[in-house]
């Protein structure tokens, strides 16, 4: 029985497994399993060596794994090389094969023009890696804030993108991309709360009608940066949307079937297959 699994943080994989098994019953692949498995970064590179003779053909990686499974593949897909992470790997013949879903998933989740736009990501982690290449490949203007200034300046080097000052305007942008995991525990343990939104550099009385918000964050719980987002008339993306599109990006990789998306939407979200 060929087995799947996610690797990472619980709360970042906590929907996923539900979520693909969903999808592998509706593509008549009842007889594959896919699971969740926690993994310390100092155990991440021997779990991943031992996973083939137990029969998985492949795994997606949630933080903080992203830059490690780019470093024990084999093999890497250009995208997963140009943004220098991987969220997906392939076992194939012996080999581990790493490609990056989660810039097409950003980009599917989007779903609209995004040439000639201004975009802020905040954080320079594995997610917002993907985030930048992605918004930059789709003609997208893209600054990067980042706590560590250091880090954030050398990611706006390596892949074309400007580094935003130490408190950009957040209004001043088209697109805005939370890449951060502030708000990861807040959203798996409790609602919303303002005060949740200081720990990023967003002006909150500045986003409006004209934004897209994408919110990589997502648990039990909207995010701050959601809520207040949505209250403020602006669109919102959040996590589990993204989590949806390049869940089914990996999974088309591993297949060569097109998946279910809305099947894999309502099994994400908790909502009853049959209503």
């Amino acid at each position: 029985m060929p087995r799947l699994a996610v690797l990472g943080h619980p709360v970042s994989h906590s929907r996923s497994p539900a979520m693909q098994n969903a999808a592998l019953a509706a593509l008549g692949l009842g007889a594959w399993s896919y699971e969740a498995i926690e993994v310390l970064p100092e155990h991440f590179a021997a779990l991943v060596g031992a996973l083939p003779d137990d029969g998985f053909k492949g795994v997606n990686v949630t933080v903080p794994h992203k830059l490690a499974a780019l470093a024990v593949a084999a093999e890497a897909s250009p995208a997963a090389t140009m943004i220098g992470a991987a969220n997906t790997l392939t076992f194939t013949d012996g080999d581990v094969i790493a490609d990056n879903t989660d810039a097409v998933g950003i980009i599917n989740a989007i779903g609209e023009r995004l040439s000639d736009r201004r975009a802020l990501v905040l954080g320079a982690g594995g997610s917002a890696r993907a985030a930048v290449w992605a918004l930059r490949q789709a003609g997208a203007e893209v600054s990067i804030w980042n706590r560590t200034e250091v880090k954030g300046e050398a990611l706006a080097a390596e892949l074309g993108a400007l580094k935003a000052e130490r408190d950009p305007r957040s209004g001043a942008f088209d697109v805005l991309v939370n890449a951060t995991t502030v708000g990861l525990r807040q959203a798996s343990e409790r609602p919303p709360s303002r005060e949740d939104l200081k720990a990023l550099p967003v002006d909150a009385d500045s986003v409006g009608e004209r934004q897209v918000v994408v919110d990589l964050v997502y648990g039990s719980h909207e995010t701050a940066l959601a809520s207040h987002a949505r209250e403020r008339g602006a669109r919102v993306i959040d996590g589990l949307e993204v989590l949806v599109h390049q869940g089914a990006a990996s999974l088309r990789l591993w297949t060569g079937l097109d998946p279910p998306v809305e099947t894999m939407r309502r099994a994400a979200r908790g909502e009853d297959q049959d209503g």
